[in-house]
Formats: structure tokens, sequence, C-alpha cells
């Protein structure tokens, strides 16, 4: 087939305005830079055309139900849980198919979308497993006011108590609220272990400025001592924040920094294509990694229909930036490494000598090493809870 074959719509459904603009605007640039090399490679009878549109954080349905009715029949976007929401039951109605490629709360599986980020059994269960045998089991939760912030908030309450801990504290923002005194005055109040932050966009920076801030006037709160840690923070953020977020600690399916063989090859693809780019953040990873996919399953499905197009994407592994990708036929989620690193003195991720995975995705929490996880019993230091990909 020649290039001037067959070409694909493909929807691209990311706010790049609003509070958590910078997420937005990297998976855009992501999904394009995907895109690009699609087409450009002969060895592909197919080419992508996409469409942008702008969800402003609100119009997440409408949007969706215009791309579908123009002939989309796959979109590649939404970043928070309430847009993703959203858009499954068009999808589902209209059947088209869902890319989602950013970490969530688990507990939700569809057959019209396609999971390519991390859910907790890949973010929080490593994250506190690594924490609490170091922190303690007093948490102080805050999130923001919507799904994310309150299932995230109420597993690691679960795990806290199974380790014979509590809460110290949980409170939430409401998405884009920058105000953080009141919560910075009871953190000092209560005296927590460690801080686990759900916050998005503009309400993380301003939290995370704030508790800096607290850090240097109080030592209890320095970030050996009480760090902040998190499943979501991308170099996105860190590029906003610098050094500010200093001791910050997260989990990611994807930094920056991996040193793998993969990651040389995609940084440099990257270098060639765009010049001198920042550090490539795992939002833009994750949804390259997403269309990638998608562009091969179309090529080799020899069309875009999303059922056919899905039992490829089920049936075989493609490899990615984020690792050799499966997406188990059952949930629909991607098995994904879990990394782990730590905002250093000069505003970059350091990587902790301790990546796990690909672990396979648990959306339910319902498999044995979930399980064990939430056991009220002592655990042995290690990876316990996770069931890896051999």
């Amino acid at each position: 087939m020649s290039r001037s074959g067959p070409v694909y719509p493909v929807a691209l459904l990311f706010s790049a305005g609003g509070t958590y603009a910078s997420l937005g605007r990297e998976a855009v640039a992501g999904a394009l830079a995907a895109i690009a090399e699609i087409n450009a490679n002969e060895s592909l009878p197919v080419r992508l055309a996409p469409s942008i549109a702008d969800p402003q954080g609100q119009h997440y349905a409408h949007l969706a139900e215009v791309a579908l009715g123009e002939g989309a029949r796959h979109i590649v976007g939404t970043i928070t849980s309430s847009g993703r929401k959203e858009v499954i039951p068009v999808v589902e109605r209209q059947g088209g198919l869902l890319w989602y490629a950013f970490p969530y709360e688990g507990y939700e599986a569809s057959d019209s979308t396609l999971y390519f980020g991390t859910c907790p059994n890949q973010h929080l269960l490593p994250l506190f497993d690594y924490v609490m045998p170091r922190y303690g089991s007093r948490p102080f939760v805050i999130g923001s006011n919507y799904i994310w912030g309150w299932e995230v908030a109420r597993i690691a309450r679960e795990l806290a108590e199974a380790r014979g801990g509590s809460l110290a504290g949980e409170r939430y923002l409401p998405l884009g609220y920058t105000s953080c005194d009141h919560l910075i005055a009871e953190i000092r109040e209560r005296r927590p272990d460690f801080i686990l932050s759900n916050l998005v966009g503009e309400s993380l920076h301003a939290f995370l400025r704030a508790f800096h801030a607290l850090a240097l006037e109080d030592e209890r709160f320095a970030p050996e001592r009480c760090p902040v840690v998190s499943c979501n923070v991308t170099e996105a953020d860190i590029e906003v924040l610098g050094a500010t977020a200093c001791g910050h600690i997260t989990t990611s399916s994807y930094f920056d920094g991996l040193d793998t063989p993969e990651n040389r090859a995609f940084k440099a693809r990257i270098a060639e294509r765009q010049g001198h780019r920042k550090a490539i953040s795992s939002c833009f990873a994750s949804v390259y990694s997403a269309v990638s996919v998608l562009g091969h399953a179309i090529a080799e499905a020899g069309t875009d229909d999303p059922r056919i197009v899905r039992q490829v994407v089920t049936s075989r592994r493609f490899d990615t930036p984020i690792g050799a990708l499966s997406v188990d036929p059952a949930t629909q989620h991607a098995a994904l490494s879990c990394h782990m690193a730590e905002v250093g003195q000069d505003g970059r991720f350091r990587l902790f000598d301790r990546s796990i995975g690909p672990i396979v995705a648990d959306p339910y929490l319902s498999g044995d090493p979930a399980r064990e996880a939430f056991r009220p019993m002592p655990r042995a230091e290690g990876a316990a809870g996770l069931k890896v990909v051999r």
C-alpha cells in the first residue's frame, strides 16, 4: 500500500487552558510527536489525521460527541477522572474507543477504553510500601476535590490502618484553589509522618510552595523527616516549581532520567525531530506511547474498527518509551513499571534504584497480592503487594 493510502482521523481531547494546562499541553505535544513519526514511517501503511479539541476542563462529553460524529473512531484524551468519566459513556454509546494515559484511582474497566496510565497497585501500593517503613504510618492526605482525591485517600487510609496507623488528617481543595494557609496550619498542629498529595495543577504548585516555606521555618517538616509524596507529579510540574519541590517523592511509569536503551533512543528521536527540548514529562511519554500503539495497531489490523484494533492491542506487546507494553484483554489495562524518584536541590528528579515491574494492573485491587497488602499484620519490607510480569 502506498503512502497515499488510508488516512484515519484521531481526536485529541485535552484541556490546554485552566488549572492543569501544562499537563494538557504536554499530552498534545506527545500525541503529535507520535503521529508525526507514524506518518513519516514508510514501512507503516497508515497515516493518522489528528484533530485537536480543548474542552477547557468541562466540555468533554460534547466534544467527544462532535469528534465521533465527524468520523473519528478513536479519542486520545482526558487527564482528570471526571473528564474520563464524561467521555466513556459517549464512546460506549457510539462504538468508539478512548485511549487514556494518565494515572488514576482504579475501580473501573470499560470495553470502550484502553488504560495506559497506572492504577493503585501500580503506583500507590509501591509508594506506601517504600514510604511507611521509613517514615511512619500516620500520613496527612490532601487532594483535589473530585474522585481522584477521594478514592486515593480511601485506599491510603486502608493501607495505613493495615500497618497499625491512621490518617493524621484528610483535606480537599477545589480544582484550581490556591489558598493553602489552613492546610499548613493543620499539618503543623497534627505533625504527621508524611504528606500524601493528590492535588492537581495549580493547587499542587501552591501547596508545595507553602510546604517548602514551612520546612524552611520548622525543621520537623524538612523533606528527610516529613516528605510530601505523590503518584501524579511530573516533569511538567517540576519545571514550574524547580527546587521548591526539593525532597518530593513520586512514582511514575516514566521519568526523563530513565537510563534504558529504549529511553535513550526515544529522546534522541525527539531531539532530532524537535531540536533541544526540556525534560520529557511522563504526560508526553505516556500519551506518545498510547498513540504509537494506536498507529501500529491500525496498520496491523488494516482498519480503524475499534473492535479489531482492540483485539490487536490486547494480543501482543508493543515497544514504547515506557516499556514493552502488554494490555490485559480482561481489564484493558496495560502492565506498567513503577519507578520512584525524588526532586533534588537542582529541581530535577533523581531516580531511586527501585524500579519494579512491569506490574500487572489490578484495577479493583481484588487479586491475592493486593489483598496481602491490606492484610492487618506486619509485612517484611520490600515489594509485597505486586504481581510482576515475567
